[in-house]
């Protein structure tokens, strides 16, 4: 008992995760979207037995087939609303670690196409909640929300885990409820199981390859390969942001964690130090300084739909249970998106760049 203890301790409080992965067999649902395919990267340098289930990549240009992945992982494309084809991959494959990130995750979007969103985020985490019900082998399950889960109050404090969960628009209310019907999963089956269940509450990620549409970075990079100045909507409203390694850093710490004890199972809120809140404005200007050739940025006015206005994530729970602290800040994370962006755009290695910048993260645990 004392040498398993001693394991988890060095494990919580940065022992090289790579060494835990290595061999494990893990399922992860959404891995040709953004952060996919950063984590997958991430599992197949650790060593692990890697199957992906998701849509075909969301965006055109997309990260996955440049991040130097496929071959060495099992990807599986499929819609996570086909419960007998996600089901045949549990199947399949036996995961020991499940983590779930497929999502319909673009609040505009969510307006637009409001059945799609709820039917990919609830029914579709239903989905793989009921499939790891079904697969004994299933050890640990992440599932992957939002800060955006939290009833808002434009509080300028940052919310705690234990205040209501309520989000406005359908891409964060549809994520509240995926957080309730993972709480049923857990209380209904996996605790008697022995099954440990978490979900990660992220605040706003960045990093190289990110081409969704309706994002200030991707915006930014777009304008700045084309020489263009970059259009900033909502400039003053703001908003968590880090790296995407640095959630990512997290969710494998909880996943791996809870995995050698279930007492470490529960919901965490995961977002960058207070000095990281940063306005959109705030943040392209960063990203123009750093970009360089003269870059500027321009606020314009859109009448779009309700995005709220300010938000912050109180992440003391995650820095207790597991001894995180985020290594790299707000500028640090543009700096290091830009460095990526900018082999992309001469048409360089940029799966050698991931595997630069994963190595360069996971080095300062």
């Amino acid at each position: 008992m004392g040498e398993r203890r001693s394991a988890l301790e060095k494990l919580v409080n940065g022992m090289n995760l790579f060494e835990f992965y290595k061999n494990k067999k893990v399922l992860v649902t959404g891995h040709t979207g953004f952060k996919g395919s950063w984590l997958s990267k991430i599992l197949v340098m650790a060593g692990a037995d890697v199957t992906g289930y998701a849509l075909e990549p969301p965006t055109d240009p997309a990260l996955f087939p440049m991040i130097g992945v496929e071959g060495k992982m099992r990807s599986v494309i499929g819609d996570i609303r086909d419960f007998d084809k996600l089901k045949k991959v549990f199947d399949e494959t036996k995961p020991e670690i499940v983590l779930h990130l497929a999502a319909q995750p673009i609040v505009i979007t969510s307006y637009e196409q409001p059945r799609y969103t709820y039917e990919t985020n609830v029914m579709g985490t239903v989905n793989v909640l009921e499939c790891a019900r079904l697969c004994d082998s299933v050890k640990s399950i992440l599932n992957v929300t939002t800060d955006k889960v939290y009833q808002n109050n434009e509080w300028c404090w940052g919310y705690r885990e234990n205040e209501p969960l309520d989000g406005y628009d359908p891409y964060s209310n549809s994520k509240s409820c995926s957080e309730l019907a993972t709480h049923s999963y857990k209380c209904s089956f996996f605790d008697e199981k022995g099954v440990a269940v978490s979900t990660a509450r992220a605040g706003n990620v960045i990093g190289g390859g990110d081409f969704a549409a309706n994002r200030i970075i991707p915006d930014c990079v777009r304008a700045a390969i084309k020489g263009e100045p970059i259009s900033v909507r909502n400039p003053n409203s703001t908003r968590p942001y880090q790296h995407v390694l640095e959630p990512l850093s997290v969710y494998l710490t909880i996943a791996a964690a809870q995995y050698e004890d279930p007492t470490k199972q529960g919901y965490y809120n995961v977002g960058p130090n207070d000095s990281d809140c940063l306005t959109t404005g705030e943040l392209a200007g960063i990203f123009c300084e750093t970009w360089g050739n003269g870059q500027t940025f321009e606020a314009v006015n859109k009448n779009g739909p309700h995005e709220a206005n300010f938000l912050k994530l109180d992440c003391s729970l995650v820095k207790s249970a597991f001894g995180w602290r985020p290594r790299w800040s707000a500028r640090q994370a543009v700096e290091k998106t830009v460095e990526w962006s900018k082999i992309y755009a001469a048409g360089g290695d940029t799966a050698a760049a991931a595997e630069g910048q994963i190595a360069e993260f996971f080095s300062k645990f």
